[in-house]
C-alpha cells in the first residue's frame, strides 16, 4: 500500500526554520506580489514567500536575504498569491476519470487540494476499489485525500451493491495514511434510528480522531434532522436553501455549499452569509459532482469560487470558504489552506480576485501549472484486470426485457413517475394517465420508460418504471454503467428495441454511457474502469462526453446537464422517487411502490 511520500512539518522543521530566520537560503521565493491572508480576510501589498522543502518558511516584506545561488525567484509582479484552492467534497469517479486524470485536469484551475470520497467504486469493487482509489491518490503532485465510503449499500433494503462496506472494512481504512474521514453517511433515517452498523461505522471514525461526513436529503428540519446531527455528522452539502444552510450551522455542523455539473445550489444559500450576516466560517465550497466537460470547459473550484462571488459573496470571504475553512473543518490547518509558516506550499497567482484567472500554480513547493498547462507528471497506478471487467448482465437484452403489462383488459394505467427536477438532485413523484397497446403500458409525450439492468452478479434483472422532464422524441435510448450509487445500468428510452441495444452495447465495451437513435448509435463514452472511469486524458474523455450530451440534445433534451440526472435515477437516499433494482422507491418514507396503481 502506498504512503504519503509528502514529508511531515517535524522532518523539515529544522530547515524551515533556518531559512526563516536567514540563516539558510530558500528554494524558491516568489517576490513582490500581494499577500493574501485568509486568516486575517487581508491583503497585504509588498510582500515575499520563501519556500524550502515544500513548505512555506516565512512571508516577509523582503526575503532577499534568503535567497542564494540555487534559489528559484519567481517574480509576482503584483499579483495576489492566494491558497491553492481545496474542494471539500467530490468524487472523482463523477469526472469519469482515474484519480491520476482528474488531477491533471484541476491543477491548472488553481485546485491544489481534494477530499474525495470513492463510494463510486466501493459500490462495485469494495474495499479493493477504495485501496486502489486511495493509493493513485497519494501518488499525485497535488494533496488528495480520502474519506472512507459509508454507505454502500446507501439505502440497506431498498438497493443491491455489488459489495457491501462493513464496519471492520472502516476501522481498516482509518489507518491507512490517505484516510481523512467517514465518506458522507447517505443513511440518514439509519442514524436517526440509532442503526447499530451506521453508528459503529462513526464510532470507528471519531475513535481515529477523523471528520465524519454527513448527507441529510431531507427538507424535515424537525426531530430527524436533531438525531441526525446528534449522531456525528459533521457537514452537510445536501442543502438547497437558505434555511437549510442556517439550520446546518445553527447546529454545529459546516453547510457546504455546491457547484458542481448540474447542481446549482450555492445562489440559493449564500444569502445566509451576505443578507442574514451569519459568521462565515462555518460555509465551505464544494463540487459535488463535476464531469470530465465541465471541468475542461469551465474550471473546478476556480469556477465555484467565481461563481459565489458573482452571487454577492466578498472576494475574501469567498477565499475563505474554499480555502482555510476545509482546512479547518479536516483538522488541516496546519497544513494547507493558508499562505502562513509551516503549510504546505500551494500558491496560486492571479491578477484578479473576482475574475480568477489562474496565471501560475505551485503546489508543495514545485510549479505545476502555467498559464493553463500542466507541468508535472500525474501518475497512473497498474490497475488490475478485473477492474476493467465489471459489467455482467447474463444475457442479452432484448425489446422484451423492458416491457411494462397493463392491468387486464385495461385501456389505460395510472402510474408513478419519477420527475426529474433541472439542476437539483432531488426528484418529483408524479403521477401520469399512460395509454395501453396490446396490453403494455407506454410512454406518451414527455414520459418515456426507465429501466434499471443489473449489472454485478449477472442475475439478468430488469426493473422497469416511468420518468419524465428530459424531453426526448423519436424512438431512442441512453444506457449509462454509471447510476448513483448501486451502478448497475441505468437505461431511458422511448423506445424497447433501442433500449435494448444501448444496454447490450455498454456490456461489449464494458461500460460508460450510450445514445441510440433508430438503431444507430450517436455517441459513446467508453469508461472501462469499473464501468465509472477512464484512463484516457480529460481532453479525450471531455470530447467523447460533449459528444454524448449533443447526441442527447438531438434526440429532444434541453436540460442544463441532463447527463448528471440520468445518473442519479437510481440513488435511493435523495427524494422524492427513484429506481433501483428492487423496484420503484419512495424516499419520502423508505418504502417501495408499484409503479402502477391498481384501480379500486
Amino acid at each position: 500500500m502506498s504512503t504519503d511520500p509528502f514529508p511531515s512539518w517535524p522532518d523539515v522543521a529544522p530547515r524551515l526554520i533556518a531559512v526563516a530566520a536567514g540563516r539558510e537560503p530558500a528554494d524558491m521565493v516568489i517576490r513582490g506580489g500581494n499577500w493574501v491572508n485568509v486568516h486575517t480576510r487581508e491583503c497585504l501589498p509588498g510582500h515575499d514567500i520563501a519556500i524550502a522543502a515544500g513548505r512555506i518558511a516565512c512571508v516577509v516584506p523582503d526575503a532577499g536575504a534568503r535567497t542564494g545561488p540555487g534559489t528559484r525567484v519567481i517574480e509576482a509582479g503584483g499579483r495576489y498569491m492566494i491558497p491553492g484552492l481545496c474542494d471539500a467534497h467530490m468524487h472523482i469517479e463523477s469526472g469519469m476519470l482515474t484519480p491520476a486524470e482528474f488531477a491533471r485536469a484541476v491543477i491548472p484551475h488553481g485546485t491544489t487540494s481534494m477530499f474525495t470520497d470513492p463510494h463510486e467504486i466501493a459500490n462495485v469493487m469494495g474495499l479493493e476499489g477504495v485501496r486502489l482509489m486511495h493509493d493513485e491518490a497519494l501518488m499525485q503532485p497535488v494533496n488528495i485525500f480520502t474519506q472512507m465510503p459509508s454507505c454502500a449499500p446507501s439505502a440497506p433494503g431498498l438497493e443491491t451493491t455489488g459489495y457491501e462496506i462493513t464496519p471492520g472494512d472502516v476501522a481498516e481504512a482509518m489507518q491507512w495514511p490517505g484516510i481523512v474521514g467517514l465518506g458522507e453517511m447517505m443513511n440518514f433515517p439509519g442514524v436517526a434510528a440509532g442503526d447499530p452498523k451506521m453508528l459503529a461505522e462513526i464510532a470507528a471514525t471519531q475513535a481515529a480522531g477523523k471528520t465524519v461526513g454527513g448527507h441529510y436529503a431531507s427538507p424535515d428540519l424537525g426531530p430527524a434532522f436533531a438525531a441526525y446531527v446528534a449522531g456525528g455528522p459533521a457537514d452537510d452539502h445536501e442543502g438547497t436553501c437558505e434555511a437549510d444552510a442556517i439550520a446546518r450551522t445553527r447546529q454545529g455542523m459546516r453547510a457546504m455549499m455546491r457547484l458542481g455539473s448540474a447542481w446549482h445550489d450555492i445562489e440559493s444559500q449564500i444569502t445566509a452569509v451576505t443578507e442574514k450576516g451569519l459568521d462565515p466560517r462555518s460555509f465551505i465550497l464544494c463540487t459535488d459532482d463535476c464531469h470530465s466537460g465541465t471541468l475542461v470547459a469551465e474550471g473546478h473550484m476556480n469556477r465555484v469560487l467565481r461563481h459565489a462571488i458573482a452571487c454577492g459573496c466578498d472576494p475574501l470571504v469567498a477565499l475563505q470558504m474554499a480555502t482555510i475553512n476545509t482546512a479547518t473543518h479536516f483538522g488541516l490547518e496546519r497544513e494547507i489552506g493558508s499562505l502562513t509558516p509551516g503549510r504546505r506550499a500551494d500558491v496560486i497567482l492571479t491578477p484578479d480576485l473576482s475574475t480568477l484567472p489562474v496565471d501560475m500554480v505551485i503546489a508543495r513547493g514545485r510549479v505545476v501549472a502555467e498559464n493553463g498547462a500542466i507541468t508535472v507528471d500525474c501518475p497512473h497506478l497498474d490497475w488490475p484486470g478485473h477492474a476493467r471487467d465489471t459489467v455482467h448482465l447474463g444475457h442479452a437484452l432484448r425489446a422484451a426485457d423492458f416491457e411494462i403489462a397493463a392491468p387486464a383488459g385495461a385501456n389505460s394505467a395510472r402510474a408513478n413517475v419519477i420527475g426529474v427536477v433541472e439542476n437539483q438532485a432531488p426528484t418529483r413523484a408524479l403521477k401520469a394517465d399512460l395509454p395501453v397497446r396490446d396490453g403494455l403500458v407506454e410512454g406518451d409525450g414527455d414520459v418515456c420508460q426507465i429501466a434499471l439492468v443489473e449489472r454485478h452478479r449477472a442475475t439478468g434483472g430488469v426493473v422497469n418504471a416511468f420518468v419524465t422532464g428530459f424531453g426526448y422524441r423519436g424512438r431512442m435510448a441512453m444506457a449509462s454503467t454509471v447510476a448513483h450509487d448501486s451502478h448497475h445500468m441505468i437505461v431511458v428510452g422511448t423506445c424497447r428495441d433501442q433500449m435494448a441495444l444501448a444496454a447490450n452495447r455498454l456490456a461489449q465495451v464494458g461500460g460508460g454511457i450510450t445514445v441510440w437513435r433508430d438503431g444507430d448509435e450517436l455517441a459513446l463514452v467508453k469508461l472501462p474502469i469499473a464501468g465509472l472511469m477512464s484512463d484516457s486524458p480529460a481532453a479525450e474523455v471531455a470530447a467523447s462526453a460533449d459528444r454524448m450530451i449533443e447526441a442527447m440534445r438531438a434526440c429532444g433534451c434541453t436540460l442544463n446537464n441532463a447527463y448528471m440526472q440520468h445518473s442519479l435515477l437510481a440513488l435511493v437516499v435523495i427524494p422524492e422517487l427513484r429506481i433501483s433494482d428492487m423496484g420503484l422507491v419512495d424516499v419520502r418514507s423508505f418504502e417501495r411502490i408499484d409503479v402502477l396503481e391498481v384501480p379500486q
